[in-house]
């Protein structure tokens, strides 16, 4: 778990030691060749078509840029279908990484280098480059039919359409063939590293390490060494082109960001990683084996994928025919005594909210991982969307209420999973964690914790009799509560004298018997609720640096790095702004009636069409500001700056 660690901290080189400072404010090279200029921050987009490997290339760049000690944030953008239609606009999958020598909390607005590999990466992409970036063209893809294909006439290389961008028209198809020509590949074969030329060259461009690369490489198709080196010769061919082009006469460098993070050990992880490891943390804290149901769906599958690894750790993960399977597999589970766990997405929630409501009635602990998409129906399945609150709150037939865990950002995946379990284990109720394709895909250094950080998840089993009737008899009643929490016990199915009976009938409470009683009904709904608001959460904190800000923004989920973001740009332009996120949706933190009472105006951003706003107004009567896109990508900084700006204004 604690491979591909880098140590921000530790990996700072003297300054001295980076060239001499030129008037122009850039750097010589010791040996008096290219100029070397030093940044603060670089957002660079890889894009072309879904097998062009542009996923496998932003992946390697950003994996080099964390053992390089930058702080970083990543967008994967790509199209639902395994292998999309070539050429085509929406066939075009593209990465985004922004990375920086100081603390960064989103992938970036716009990138400052495009890497286009066809027409169609262009045309996709060309809205959101503003005017002075590079764009990086592979200048073989652009004859007569691909352009075509986009609506290109006239070729943009040439038609002055790019006069106001720095145009590199490098031939990356016909330089990869080149250089590959002594392995003795097809041209089909050698077209497929051009990714690793592209890679290779941007590298170049901004001083990455490449070692990791190469052996990446050749671990990767190690059943088929002649593939391996080709790449590597590609990439070092990308490399060396950079290097002795006229070009690119600058390269550039971004220092890593030695003050962003307390010291520690590091490594680049994605949300549905993060949360991969964090449910294996709580299963080991817990001191119970971890059960994953499962039916894969994007973009929930790696976790799947990830935890079927995991069997050392006591792991078991059973790939179901179905999403119910999945979730009946996993509520038995519950009831054999594992930590259970069932992963989808919105379409997959639907189909196992009956099972949801089962494990209400029943009070069995089970995580609901919901790694959230556009929809509905089948909707947008690799893009990203928060509109699964109101399911996830309301989504089951009768009163079934459901606590619900929010992660803020990739790594915060890793602490949401197991604060989710600290909650179903000690209440005896379902969780639903509601993370989304944005977190899940995306990735930032994360720093690996010391187990002493973790909590104590272990649980007591009940072991014996908890109840005496009045004529003296000892026996087990499966619905006596826990008089903190409201829990009912947890019973292993085969431990002598606690055989009791489970089922979706309403039960009598304290003997667990099958009740129709009005008045036993009553109670037992109101009571299973009360359990879920009494469910410790902590008081959610208000950042108001000046502490007489008239305008809160509040935020849930994904939304934390882009609301951030925005609000230091309000601040930056000398407008006082507060803000606050919500990690626990269900039940509110108990102090967040009163902060909203504090503000004259309340801005809710969502990508949704204003779920949490709608809560908000029923629960507290505030009449929250909804700002609202669902559109499967992100907010930008930008974008939510100005809607803040108008909200202080209004």
């Amino acid at each position: 778990m604690t491979s591909q660690v880098s140590s921000p901290a530790e990996q700072a080189e003297p300054a001295d030691q980076q060239g001499g400072q030129t008037p122009a404010g850039g750097q010589r090279s010791a040996d008096g060749g290219k100029e070397v200029r030093r940044l603060d921050r670089v957002i660079i987009r890889f894009a072309g078509d879904s097998g062009d490997g542009m996923q496998l290339t932003g992946d390697r760049f950003t994996s080099e840029t964390a053992s390089f000690g930058n702080d970083l944030s990543t967008l994967p953008n790509f199209p639902a279908e395994i292998r999309a239609p070539a050429g085509t606009l929406p066939g075009v999958s593209s990465f985004q990484l922004h990375f920086a020598d100081h603390d960064i909390l989103t992938p970036g607005d716009a990138p400052n280098v495009l890497v286009a590999m066809n027409p169609a990466a262009l045309k996709a992409n060309l809205p959101d480059v503003p005017r002075g970036a590079e764009i990086i063209v592979n200048t073989d893809e652009f004859t007569k039919r691909p352009m075509a294909k986009v609506g290109y006439d006239q070729s943009p290389l040439e038609d002055g359409s790019l006069d106001g961008y720095r145009v590199h028209p490098v031939p990356l198809t016909t330089l990869t063939i080149e250089a590959l020509k002594e392995f003795g590949l097809s041209r089909k074969e050698a077209e497929r590293s051009k990714n690793m030329f592209a890679l290779g060259l941007l590298s170049w461009m901004y001083h990455r390490p490449t070692e990791n690369t190469e052996k990446f490489l050749r671990q990767k198709f190690a059943k088929k060494p002649q593939i391996a080196e080709a790449n590597v010769a590609a990439f070092r061919a990308g490399w060396n082109f950079g290097e002795t082009t006229e070009d690119f006469a600058v390269s550039y460098e971004v220092a890593p960001a030695t003050t962003a993070f307390p010291t520690g050990t590091y490594r680049n992880i994605s949300g549905n990683l993060a949360l991969s490891y964090g449910l294996i943390a709580a299963s080991r804290q817990a001191d119970l084996p971890l059960f994953l149901g499962s039916y894969p769906i994007t973009p929930a599958s790696d976790i799947l994928h990830e935890l079927s690894k995991h069997k050392n750790f006591g792991v078991r993960s059973f790939q179901a025919e179905d999403e119910i399977a999945g979730i009946g597999a996993a509520l038995g589970a519950a009831f054999g005594g594992s930590l259970a766990v069932t992963t989808t997405s919105g379409p997959g929630v639907a189909l196992k909210s009956e099972t949801i409501g089962l494990a209400v009635s029943l009070e069995l602990p089970l995580l609901v991982i919901d790694i959230q998409r556009g929809g509905p129906s089948t909707g947008l399945p690799t893009k990203t969307e928060q509109a699964d609150l109101l399911q996830a709150m309301y989504g089951r037939n009768g009163e079934a209420p459901v606590p619900i865990v929010a992660p803020k950002t990739p790594a915060d995946c890793f602490d949401a999973a197991i604060d989710a379990a600290r909650i179903a284990l000690a209440y005896r109720t379902p969780v639903f964690l509601l993370s989304d394709g944005y977190l899940a895909n995306g990735s930032e250094p994360w720093r690996v914790p010391d187990v002493d950080e973790l909590p104590d998840l272990r649980v007591q089993f009940a072991a014996g009799p908890n109840h005496t009737l009045a004529d003296g008899t000892e026996v087990f009643w499966p619905y006596k509560r826990d008089p903190e929490t409201l829990a009912r016990p947890w019973a292993v199915p085969g431990t002598p004298g606690l055989e009791h009976r489970i089922g979706g009938i309403e039960k009598q409470d304290g003997t667990g018997n099958i009740s129709y009683d009005p008045a036993n009904h009553d109670h037992m709904v109101r009571i299973r609720q009360a359990k879920v608001d009494g469910i410790a959460v902590p008081d959610i904190e208000v950042d108001d640096p000046t502490g007489d800000a008239r305008t809160l923004v509040l935020g849930w989920g994904s939304t934390y790095g882009p609301i951030t973001a925005a609000v230091r740009r309000v601040r930056t332009a000398g407008d006082r702004i507060a803000q606050a996120h919500l990690r626990h949706l269900n039940p509110f933190p108990a102090n967040l009636g009163k902060v909203l009472e504090g503000y004259e105006k309340v801005v809710v951003p969502e990508m949704n069409l204003g779920q949490l706003a709608t809560l908000l107004r029923a629960r507290y009567l505030v009449d929250t500001r909804s700002f609202t896109q669902v559109r499967g990508l992100p907010f930008k900084a930008e974008q939510l700056a100005t809607a803040l700006k108008e909200a202080i204004d209004d």
